[in-house]
């Protein structure tokens, strides 16, 4: 069986979100086209969501952190984000231009750790259902894109390849923070290394 990982369209990571990434929006109609593809062949389509508390302490005004800078949450590097994602609020909503997702994995849900992964929280200290879902519709193969190429998505491929999964990441439906102008590339190498395969969304078949 195979599964489509959407990561993290959601309006804040889009334009004139809070957290937004360059032409994250022109990648709607790629991801759109993929999961019509996942939904006429009656694969599984998965939506995960940044969903965090308001008091998060990702969030540089919740960390006295500056934004973009790193410092430490609960003994692990992280990034001082703004504001982002918080739960049931407009940014934290999948982009409305995005075909309906019916099956959604919210993750980023405890205000002491950070969750880049769809599968785990930054520590592995505890998990989301994503994984459980995955094995309860016997997939073995997982194809993933959104948003952003070098940090949630990345982290979530790494998790599945670790997991057993054949990965295979859409590149034309992924967009970069690239704090570093080179991140999204680096990305895609270390996702290469790990075992992932890189394709087009016209290789789909």
């Amino acid at each position: 069986m195979k599964a489509l990982v959407v990561v993290d369209v959601q309006n804040d990571f889009c334009k004139g979100g809070a957290l937004a990434i360059t032409d994250a929006d022109n990648i709607i109609s790629v991801v759109n086209k993929t999961i019509q593809f996942f939904n006429d062949n009656n694969f599984l389509v998965i939506g995960t969501k940044d969903w965090h508390p308001a008091n998060h302490k990702s969030f540089a005004i919740n960390s006295n952190g500056k934004i973009g800078e790193i410092g430490t949450l609960n003994n692990l590097p992280q990034i001082w984000w703004p504001e982002h994602c918080v739960e049931n609020t407009f940014g934290s909503e999948f982009h409305p231009n995005l075909l309906e997702i019916k099956n959604v994995i919210y993750k980023g849900t405890d205000s002491e750790i950070d969750s880049y992964s769809g599968f785990f929280d930054n520590g592995k200290l505890k998990s989301t259902n994503l994984f459980n879902t995955l094995k309860d519709n016997q997939v073995s193969e997982i194809y993933v894109l959104g948003l952003a190429t070098d940090y949630c998505v990345k982290h979530t491929v790494l998790d599945a390849l670790d997991l057993g999964f054949k990965v295979y990441v859409i590149e034309d439906g992924c967009k970069g923070v690239n704090l570093s102008p080179d991140d999204s590339k680096y990305a895609f190498k270390e996702m290469i290394k790990n075992g992932a395969y890189i394709i087009k969304s016209d290789d789909l078949t």
